[in-house]
């Protein structure tokens, strides 16, 4: 995700806006947790938990805010691990460049109309899954 900010807009602009510029701009604040670090550092854990710097982008690259709580898909039916402590555990192959690459890729969404209404999404993840 090598595109520039859009704070400018989060400031002026008019409210869809503001709000996909918030979500935009957490976004890349998410990605940029991992520059400069080499794997060993972003695999470190410095908590008890099982979070570490690249579970955490590996754990945000997840659709849980957009498909399961808003959408209302199950987790089984979007991919996702049904614990959510799992997305955070690395596997071997996980890396910066491959966590970073599932991160600003969108997997398929399941078909049909989904469970339920999603016209607040933009304001709930600007508002708490991103942060």
């Amino acid at each position: 995700m090598d595109e520039p900010s859009r704070t400018a807009i989060t400031l002026t602009g008019p409210e869809r806006e503001q709000l996909e510029a918030f979500l935009h701009d957490n976004r890349l604040e998410i990605v940029h947790l991992l520059d400069g670090l080499t794997q060993e550092q972003a695999r470190r854990r410095l908590v008890p938990s099982l979070t570490t710097l690249l579970g955490l982008v590996k754990h945000a690259a997840e659709r849980v805010w957009f498909d399961v709580a808003l959408a209302g898909w199950t987790r089984a039916q979007v991919g996702l691990p049904e614990e959510i402590d799992d997305s955070f555990v690395l596997t071997d192959d996980d890396s910066i460049a491959s966590v970073t690459a599932a991160y600003g890729r969108r997997g398929p969404t399941p078909t049909g109309p989904p469970p339920r209404r999603t016209g607040w999404t933009t304001w709930r993840c600007t508002t708490g899954a991103d942060r």
